[in-house]
Parts: C-alpha cells; sequence; structure tokens
C-alpha cells in the first residue's frame, strides 16, 4: 500500500514538532514566569530549610539540585513516550497530538496563572496515587537539618502533583528523545530556582509578591503566548492533512 502523499508533505513539515533549541529557552522561560505558582506549592517545604539551619544556602541548593533532578528523570520519560510515536511510521497524527497537547497545557497553565480558570488543578489528580506512595518517604527527612537530608528531600519533593511541571512534561514529549527530554525538563527546572532560592530566604516578601494581581496576570499572559503559539503551529500543519 502506497504512502498518503499529503502525510508526505506534512511530514516534512514535522521538524518544528521536535523541540528546537528555542523551545528549551520557552521552557526555562515557562519554569521562570510559572514562579508564582512554584511558590505556593513549594513554599512552605523551602521556608522550612531556614528555620534553624545554619547553612541555609547549602540546604537550598540541595533541595533544589533533588528537585530538578527528579524533573530531568521524569522529562526522561515524557521524551521516550514522545520518541516511540516518532519512530512509527504513518503516526503523524499522533505526533502532531503531542504537540497539540502541549500547547493546550500552556494555555491552561496561562489561564490558571492569570485566575480565568482553575482547571489546571484538575491535572494534579494525575499524580496523587504516585504522590500518597512517596510522601511518607519524605518524612524520614524532616524537619532538614543537613545537606544529606534536604537532597532526598527535594528529590522526592520533585514528584509532588504539579500542572505546572505537567504542562511542561507534555511539551518534553515532543523533545524527540529521551536525553532531549531530559534536558527541556531540566531546563524548566533552572527556570524555576530563583524563584525558590528567594522563596527560601525572603518567603514573606516573595510571597507578597507573586500573589499581586498584576504579577499573576503578566505571567499568565506570557505563558499563555507560548500556548498560542504552538496552537498555530498546529493549525499549519494541518492545512497539509
Amino acid at each position: 500500500m502506497g504512502r498518503n502523499p499529503r502525510y508526505t508533505v506534512a511530514s516534512s513539515f514535522l521538524i518544528p514538532l521536535r523541540m528546537p533549541d528555542s523551545g528549551l529557552i520557552a521552557l526555562f522561560l515557562v519554569g521562570l514566569l510559572g514562579g508564582t505558582h512554584c511558590v505556593g506549592m513549594c513554599g512552605g517545604i523551602v521556608g522550612a530549610l531556614s528555620l534553624g539551619a545554619p547553612a541555609r544556602w547549602s540546604m537550598h541548593l540541595a533541595y533544589n539540585a533533588g528537585r530538578i533532578l527528579s524533573y530531568g528523570v521524569a522529562g526522561a520519560l515524557a521524551g521516550a513516550v514522545g520518541a516511540a510515536s516518532l519512530s512509527l511510521e504513518g503516526q503523524f497524527p499522533v505526533r502532531v497530538g503531542l504537540y497539540l497537547l502541549a500547547s493546550l497545557m500552556l494555555v491552561a497553565l496561562g489561564l490558571y496563572l492569570t485566575g480565568v480558570t482553575g482547571a489546571l488543578a484538575l491535572t494534579e489528580k494525575a499524580g496523587q496515587r504516585l504522590w500518597r506512595h512517596l510522601q511518607p518517604l519524605t518524612r524520614r527527612f524532616l524537619p532538614a537539618r543537613s545537606v544529606a537530608q534536604a537532597f532526598p528531600l527535594g528529590l522526592l519533593w520533585g514528584w509532588l502533583p504539579c500542572g505546572l511541571v505537567y504542562s511542561a512534561l507534555a511539551s518534553a514529549m515532543t523533545a524527540g528523545s529521551v536525553g532531549r527530554g531530559a534536558l527541556a525538563m531540566l531546563a524548566f527546572g533552572l527556570g524555576t530556582l530563583p524563584n525558590l532560592l528567594l522563596a527560601g530566604i525572603l518567603l514573606a516578601r516573595l510571597n507578597a509578591f507573586t500573589r499581586k494581581p498584576w504579577v499573576r496576570l503578566g505571567s499568565g499572559l506570557l505563558v499563555l503566548g507560548f500556548g498560542v503559539y504552538g496552537l498555530v503551529g498546529v493549525l499549519r500543519l494541518l492545512r497539509w492533512l
């Protein structure tokens, strides 16, 4: 059976569906702009690291290193799923579907950050089953009083159900390989780093800042822009089908 020429033409435009280098920058910015959400989700545990800890910076760095490493592992798994679809002949609709999912998740995240809808929080239920098994393990490292406790605590906390992380993982699925999927989530994790490092030092002030309506609106609109840009790309590709 011959190949559909329309799919052949469309497949020649598939390179954009494999995350370009600019996609790593976009995910870094998503992590940075989504800091209003990060502080809300992880601010409590980060603030606890500052209580009675003499080596405060080293503990925060260790915690965040563990957290970002977990994101990298999750990104590798997401990249593997995406790579499996890229290796199948005639699976252009699946590949477009992955990119569409990633764009819709970014749109949902942008709307969530602006306060338009809280629907993104529903996606966090997907990770609750895994988190129920991991959360009891975090008690072994609390209260964290050393780097040796802060690092594994970060490794575990990286699997906390989070709509922001799931939005980034949807994008990592379009990376095209295990390695690029991991790299995509590491870029995202580095984007979240400034907010969470500051949260450990200036928790009260940063919480007040990230709750300002104009901060949430601005962050949400920029993330929404990434999602809309992706949807426009999908629509252009669909014109070839």
